[in-house]
């Protein structure tokens, strides 16, 4: 087997935060009379807390200095972490969850590289709080996607090269990350058809026919 690791992003891989991001993100905006809406929920897809923050305030007819903007990206994750109160282990589907038992049983090594500074939350929330071998997330990097720092941390963290981590993804910023960093990818969701993937995944368990 060429993998001796599976790198894993979180949101929309693992589970799915997404709704709890947009509405976030959406109630930040109504308090800013900032308009706000699914279509451009999509440009925060894989991208840093303060990099969402900043195409928000495009759009916005003021300035904000840089501890305005702190200030507001602490109040979109008090009102983020407050949705993720509702998170629980039904948010892990039988299909992810049943892949990643299989997974554990064999030798590879199962990380997470995500730009998120709540995957550990996250994680405990759907039950998986101590299952990966190693936890890469915005907490310690200081480039998020596109930039490959985060899965270069996480192959760091499991000991193995680049070339052998498959990195999953379901963002085209982080599949371009982990071409970036030479990793190989597979893309599930939005970014299934992405060409600079390896794999295409039609659903999370397809990953077992990558590790073959």
């Amino acid at each position: 087997m060429k993998y001796r690791g599976v790198i894993f992003d979180l949101d929309g891989v693992i589970c799915s935060t997404d709704e709890y991001h947009y509405l976030a993100w959406k109630a930040l905006a109504d308090r800013l009379n900032i308009p706000f809406d699914r279509e451009r929920n999509n440009l925060l897809r894989g991208v840093s807390r303060a990099a969402s923050l900043n195409i928000i305030l495009e759009k916005s007819d003021q300035t904000y200095t840089d501890e305005e903007k702190a200030a507001l990206a602490e109040e979109k994750n008090t009102l983020y972490r407050e949705l993720l109160g509702n998170m629980s282990t039904t948010d892990l589907s039988d299909d992810v969850k049943i892949t990643l038992e299989a997974l554990r049983k064999t030798d590879l090594k199962l990380a997470i590289g995500s730009s998120s500074k709540n995957t550990p939350f996250i994680l405990e929330r759907i039950g998986l709080g101590n299952f990966f071998d190693a936890i890469a997330d915005g907490n310690c990097i200081t480039h998020s996607k596109p930039s490959p720092e985060v899965f270069l941390k996480a192959a760091e963290m499991i000991s193995f090269p680049p070339q052998n981590c498959l990195v999953v993804e379901d963002a085209h910023a982080g599949v371009e990350a982990a071409i970036a960093g030479g990793f190989d990818c597979a893309a599930i969701g939005d970014a299934r058809d992405d060409e600079q993937a390896r794999w295409h995944l039609s659903r999370f368990s397809d990953i077992l026919k990558c590790l073959e």
